[in-house]
């Protein structure tokens, strides 16, 4: 039995110690999943703390074929995704989604004439509009694939595709013009 499986079996026991060292362990990168999705830390926070107590709630429940920490972020998206839902947040198309293979009429933009930095790159996703950043992040950093994300926010798949694209279609567009002025940001989205 390795250490994580250890500790899951002691939760399941009810060791208080065993909680906390699994909690230390996970917190963080679940935080920063649900905080990507959320952008407000009170809020992220919240959802974290409820996820580990669901999490330990249904410990028993848990089987360890994925380990503990993917099955804990599940939880925490899930609960973020509830909470976006009853912000009422309408991740509605922003133009008309053809159903085709046609995403976009507009110009690919050529990704290896970009600069990327992380700095850069968190400031463009930022910048996107609700809808596409929970989309984005859900897709690119959480590997959701799109059909599990279109159930779970309610759309069509072929809506999350294309809010996709163009969430990244965005986030280079920003890249490609510097990124790092607040006005520069403001002209792509007035377009």
């Amino acid at each position: 039995m390795n250490k994580q499986e250890e500790l899951i079996h002691r939760c399941k026991q009810g060791d208080p110690a065993a909680y906390t060292t699994l909690y230390n362990e996970h917190a963080a990168a679940v935080y920063n999943s649900v905080v990507r999705l959320l952008t407000h830390t009170g809020e992220a926070e919240d959802i974290l703390q409820e996820s580990f107590v669901a999490a330990f709630d249904g410990i028993n429940k848990f089987k360890n074929t994925t380990g503990f920490r993917p099955w804990v972020k599940r939880i925490a998206i899930n609960k973020a995704v509830d909470l976006i839902r009853k912000r009422k947040l309408r991740l509605i198309e922003l133009e008309p989604v053809w159903m085709d293979d046609t995403i976009s009429d507009e110009e690919p933009i050529d990704e290896t004439e970009i600069e990327f930095t992380i700095d850069k790159i968190s400031k463009a996703v930022e910048a996107l509009p609700e809808s596409y950043r929970t989309i984005f992040n859900l897709v690119a950093l959480e590997n959701i694939p799109q059909a599990e994300i279109a159930e779970m926010l309610g759309m069509e798949n072929g809506a999350v595709r294309v809010q996709y694209y163009r969430a990244r279609q965005k986030i280079l567009q920003t890249l490609s013009k510097g990124g790092n002025h607040d006005e520069r940001i403001r002209e792509i989205y007035r377009s």
